[in-house]
């Protein structure tokens, strides 16, 4: 029997998402359906962990996050957003997934397929598969996958890039380009959904749609009008770098991790 906790404030949505998993998965069962982060922590305090919790991340009282700040989570998550904004945080946290609105059958069955498939990885004959397994293993995997070099064309030459020179990378006019420290600008054919994947989270932050940033390239952060953030590099950018009053949050407090 594979029990499942759902943690989303739109009742609509969440009462789908109950019927999905109860129709795509055999011998489910959909322990409780929460709304808030308060009851969230609240059951999660006062229950045993179920198999695999489902969770939205924008509720009425903050972002998801929080309850796994505040509890020590044993089970592994498959975050359903309308946001793709969130995914690398999710990851950093405690995702094992990461579903965008409205989330169909086939995506749902893709992704108790791969927590089948950790599962039956991690797992020995005679130990039971437990979060922390999940998680380190998650990371391992993740960890390998960011790059240390980029490769980018000028002219005529294949040029390497180490991240480490790259201050920040900018959409703008329908182009993406590269700008390096030393104020070189290389245009590239990925987008910034695709380097953002690319990059190591703990060192670039995805500001807003159009500006990835180097943390060693900050040189301020400002209050904004409507709780957003104004965020100055240490070179002249073209248009200002405004982050929105959900993003400053995490801004901040990835800013403060290191």
């Amino acid at each position: 029997m594979l029990t499942v906790l759902i943690i989303e404030d739109e009742i609509k949505t969440a009462r789908e998402l109950k019927k999905n998993i109860e129709q795509s998965i055999d011998n489910v069962t959909v322990l409780e359906i929460v709304a808030s982060i308060k009851s969230a922590v609240r059951w999660l305090k006062e229950n045993n962990h179920p198999d695999i919790i489902f969770s939205d991340i924008q509720l009425a009282d903050g972002l998801s996050f929080e309850v796994f700040k505040q509890v020590e989570v044993k089970s592994p998550i498959i975050f359903c957003t309308a946001y793709d904004e969130y995914a690398i945080e999710a990851f950093k946290t405690s995702g094992i997934d990461y579903l965008l609105k409205p989330v169909d059958e086939i995506k749902l069955q893709q992704s108790i397929q791969k927590y089948q498939n950790l599962k039956k990885t991690l797992t020995s004959t005679d130990a039971m598969i437990n979060y922390g397994n999940i998680q380190q293993f998650v990371n391992a995997v993740s960890e390998n996958q960011y790059k240390k070099t980029v490769l980018v064309h000028y002219q005529e030459k294949i040029i390497p890039l180490t991240t480490e020179q790259i201050a920040y990378i900018h959409y703008d006019l329908g182009s993406v380009y590269i700008m390096t420290f030393d104020k070189k600008r290389y245009f590239i054919n990925q987008t910034l959904d695709e380097y953002e994947n690319l990059l190591h989270p703990d060192q670039f932050f995805r500001a807003n749609r159009q500006f990835i940033v180097n943390r060693s390239a900050i040189q301020s952060l400002e209050n904004y009008f409507s709780r957003r953030m104004l965020l100055r590099l240490q070179m002249p950018v073209s248009q200002e770098i405004i982050v929105s009053k959900t993003k400053s949050p995490l801004l901040i407090k990835w800013i403060e991790k290191f």
